[in-house]
């Protein structure tokens, strides 16, 4: 039988505007699976039941209905909603509430959606697992003893368990695409300069943007066309013509700028998820192995990662308060000469102008997402940084050099692993090239079919 969470958000959004589905039924009925399945997930840190009731009560008399008119959505713990704890997945603002609201947070309210409160993040989204010292780990639906992938953990689990339609991200270095992939959901890290909040043009370094995460390809293609929509962009990314599938050119590749560096093992389901889309998308698009080489790339990125965290707002005896990786990346941000972190500003520039050059000849390239299956809660190392590091590089060694390169791309799933869990890919497109990537990952969906949902989803 039919529920409320087995509609997309495309449509659910399409009932809510035309009246044929109650607002108030679909805010209580997210509610109440939120309240039933949290405690074992971890998908909230902040549920706000009244909040959303009475921004429900606010937004029914519109005349005018935005596109996510009564829409229900999470807030990523990394955004501030004015009156709602903000506690950034650190302990350091265990007690802090806002009194403003951060613009991305504002926008989506522009939109006529309903925020049912917080999405669990680590501290402060350093991390590519949803684990902090502030609430329970994320737990991946499929496997429970097995984490969420991040840092938009909490938002991926939220939609994958049908405790949410949609769920806004932010992706530094992959952080949507991982969970996306761990989860078995669709996630989207459009190009810098493409999303006029969280644009990947607010920090020097240029690596966050915001993105979308939803069930199916359809629903991100139209919440990336509303998250553009809501302001004006700031800075002008131009979009090339998407030829029809039959002309577009895929590359694949498996290699990652890790690979001299670090031990970097695929696993097999992920291998064998690639092969079988390539062979899916060679039907209808060119398809061809690409050759890569990229040179020098841990050192940019590993002094990138430390710089951005040496503006972390948090000083002094505060540093007490915060996780092992983090001081460490704070204290080691904080260490690099200005001619470091210059110099590695100017690799990152280099890297993406090699980068785009070696798949100009693409309108698209395939690889996987994680090289390894979800890993168990606890498994990454709490307290020796290093190590930790290391340990993030090896499950998810594919995500970040599409920041840096400041390039859009889209997480897949399509197949089922040994284990009985989805597999995903990734789809890497030209600078402002959303809709080649949407075309063909598309044409996956379509060969892959609907894939099952974790047993959560069937649980009252």
């Amino acid at each position: 039988m039919s529920v409320l969470h087995d509609i997309s958000a495309r449509g659910l959004a399409r009932q809510l505007n035309q009246r044929s589905v109650s607002p108030r039924i679909v805010t209580e009925h997210y509610l109440a699976r939120i309240a039933a399945h949290n405690d074992a997930l971890g998908a909230f840190v902040e549920v706000t039941p009244d909040g959303a009731m009475e921004r429900l009560a606010a937004v029914l008399p519109d005349a005018v209905r935005g596109p996510l008119w009564a829409v229900p959505f999470g807030d990523k713990d990394l955004a501030a909603r004015a009156g709602v704890p903000t506690r950034y997945g650190s302990a350091a603002f265990r007690s802090f509430v806002p009194e403003v609201s951060d613009p991305l947070v504002a926008a989506l309210d522009a939109t006529g959606g309903i925020s049912l409160g917080k999405t669990a993040t680590p501290e402060f989204g350093m991390t590519g697992y949803t684990e902090s010292a502030v609430s329970a780990p994320t737990r991946n639906p499929w496997d429970l003893s097995t984490g969420a992938g991040g840092s938009s953990g909490g938002a991926a689990v939220a939609v994958a368990a049908g405790l949410l339609p949609w769920a806004p991200g932010s992706d530094g270095g992959g952080s949507i695409r991982i969970p996306t992939a761990t989860v078995g959901i669709v996630g989207l890290k459009p190009s810098r300069g493409r999303m006029p909040f969280g644009s990947g043009l607010d920090s020097p370094d240029g690596l966050a943007v915001s993105g979308p995460l939803a069930r199916t390809v359809g629903d991100i293609r139209f919440l990336y066309d509303v998250m553009r929509s809501i302001a004006p962009l700031p800075y002008a990314v131009t979009a090339p013509e998407v030829p029809r599938p039959a002309a577009l050119r895929v590359g694949v590749t498996t290699v990652s700028p890790w690979d001299d560096d670090t031990e970097i093992v695929l696993d097999d389901d992920a291998a064998a998820a690639v092969a079988w889309a390539a062979e899916v998308l060679a039907a209808s698009a060119t398809v061809s192995q690409a050759t890569w080489e990229p040179v020098g790339y841990p050192d940019l990125f590993r002094t990138l990662w430390r710089a951005s965290a040496a503006r972390i707002p948090v000083r002094g005896s505060e540093l007490t308060q915060v996780e092992p990786i983090t001081r460490w990346l704070i204290e080691e941000g904080r260490a690099l000469s200005s001619e470091a972190v210059l110099g590695a500003l100017a690799a990152a520039r280099v890297f993406e102008k090699q980068t785009i050059s070696a798949f100009h000849a693409y309108d698209a390239v395939l690889t996987p997402v994680l090289a390894q299956s979800p890993r168990p809660v606890g498994w990454f190392d709490a307290l020796d940084a290093e190590k930790n590091f290391t340990q993030q590089v090896q499950y998810a060694p594919y995500t970040s050099w599409v920041n840096v390169a400041g390039l859009p791309a889209i997480s897949v799933p399509v197949t089922m692993s040994a284990t009985g869990q989805p597999v995903s890919v990734q789809l890497v497109g030209r600078p402002g090239g959303e809709e080649a990537l949407f075309a063909l990952a598309e044409l996956l969906e379509q060969a892959r079919g609907p894939l099952p949902h974790p047993p959560v989803w069937y649980a009252n």
